[in-house]
């Protein structure tokens, strides 16, 4: 992962635990994929996929999660109840941030953006 990455994931993670949750684990990887951050607050385990892009990107970060990264990152966390059972809702979200020359414009929190099909 190059610097960039590890800033958005970093950013993303700054932002969550304003939103008062807290950080389980991160950059979980299995055979299947990765999931960027995993973090809980009382009803939710949350997997979340950190995606960065520039203002001027041709698309917005949340469509570079495509069905596929949606199936591995799914699998990585069928994986991850399995070996770590918990009463909390599985939910999968997206953290975009949208840069502009490097520095962070803004940071979005997309609450269960996609799910188990």
């Amino acid at each position: 992962m190059n610097n960039l990455g590890k800033y958005a994931e970093f950013e993303a993670t700054k932002y969550l635990k304003k939103k008062r949750y807290k950080l389980v684990d991160y950059n979980y990887t299995s055979p299947f994929g990765e999931i960027d951050i995993i973090a809980k607050n009382k009803k939710y385990l949350l997997f979340v996929e950190v995606k960065m892009r520039d203002e001027n990107s041709i698309a917005s970060p949340k469509e570079f999660v495509d069905y596929a990264k949606q199936q591995k990152i799914i699998a990585t966390a069928e994986l991850y109840l399995a070996k770590n059972p918990t009463d909390l809702q599985p939910r999968f979200d997206i953290v975009e941030i949208i840069c502009r020359e490097g520095k962070i414009k803004s940071v979005k929190h997309l609450e269960n953006a996609f799910q188990l099909s």
